[in-house]
């Protein structure tokens, strides 16, 4: 498989909030019966933030990628924040996490944000790959920081105990002699289940000023059953239509790494993915982290590249869905 845009990872950084919420203490909150969060999520754990924020989480991210790359703010000549979450609605997220860094007042590269909610991070690794083409550009970050718990219903057990909070960083070069970097990369959106993952209230239709808050219009919707069967009905075509232009298969992918995105929502990856006799090929790590929209995708790979179970020379699928809806997927070499 040929590398269309060559670019190399030298730095990794996560962020965990401090309140790490078991199953044992939410059960007790919400009333519900021993070991059904569980049964119904697939979630163990997740953590959620108290006195953490979106850019503060972001930031942390982004130190320990520069100390993993051995390189400081001021060697970075672009910041892509790629998520779902913000702490403001102005200024942008990325500028945001910036402005936390003091070496920022002597830096003027470009802090852009990018959203496609659960699959941004695909979507910004896309676009850094495209902007390190450019002969001014070297050194890119992108930061994915997501809270998803600020925007949860408790009247709505399945969702409520779903969702985790977490910050990524990774950061990338230009190097035009290596065999590292983007594959493929392809996003396909279908409209028809445009209103199925949504929350109504914060935006112009429903402004804060005439629609108080009520938990309902504020919090996360999701009709979680039809969009697991239009996911079903499109996923094969999208992963035909993936690697035909390529002339390559799953086959040939050392490790799949999907969006966390629910219980059943992992297992329909897999149906897809596990007949090509690779065990472990699909990875799974929703019961450790929960949900955490875009977060997890780019979470889930750095835990891999730490634990070597991804190595110079592997191929890996990075794939999803996303409101909208979306389906998408970028192939690369590590």
């Amino acid at each position: 498989m040929k590398v269309r845009r060559p670019f190399k990872v030298i730095g990794l950084g996560k962020f965990l909030p401090e309140n790490m919420v078991t199953n044992e203490e939410l059960e007790k909150k919400l009333q519900l019966s021993k070991g059904w969060i569980y049964k119904y999520t697939g979630v163990k754990t997740r953590y959620h933030v108290q006195n953490e924020s979106v850019s503060t989480m972001g930031a942390e991210a982004l130190q320990n990628a520069l100390n993993d790359a051995k390189i400081t703010f001021n060697d970075l000549d672009m910041l892509i924040g790629g998520g779902a979450t913000f702490d403001y609605i102005l200024p942008n997220r990325s500028s945001s996490i910036a402005n936390l860094f003091s070496e920022s007042k002597n830096c003027n590269f470009p802090c852009i944000d990018i959203n496609s909610t659960c699959l941004s991070f695909i979507s910004a690794l896309d676009f850094a790959s495209y902007k390190l083409q450019d002969p001014d550009i070297n050194t890119i970050a992108i930061v994915t920081s997501e809270v998803a718990s600020k925007g949860l219903n408790s009247n709505n057990a399945e969702t409520f105990c779903l969702f985790g909070d977490a910050a990524t960083a990774i950061i990338i070069s230009k190097d035009i002699d290596s065999n590292s970097g983007l594959i493929r990369q392809t996003i396909n959106t279908y409209t028809e289940c445009n209103q199925d993952t949504i929350i109504k209230g914060g935006g112009a239709k429903y402004f804060p000023r005439d629609y108080p808050y009520n938990e309902e219009l504020y919090s996360f919707q999701m009709n979680g059953r039809r969009l697991l069967r239009f996911t079903k009905s499109v996923l094969p075509e999208f992963l035909a239509n993936f690697f035909n232009p390529i002339n390559s298969t799953l086959e040939d992918i050392d490790l799949i790494i999907p969006h966390q995105a629910s219980k059943f929502g992992l297992q329909l990856f897999a149906e897809h993915t596990n007949a090509y006799e690779k065990e472990n090929t699909v990875y799974n790590q929703l019961e450790k982290y929960g949900n955490c929209i875009a977060a997890s995708i780019p979470l889930a790979f750095i835990e891999n590249i730490q634990n070597k179970t991804v190595k110079t020379g592997d191929t890996c699928l990075l794939c999803g869905t996303a409101a909208g809806v979306s389906i998408g997927g970028l192939l690369l070499k590590y």
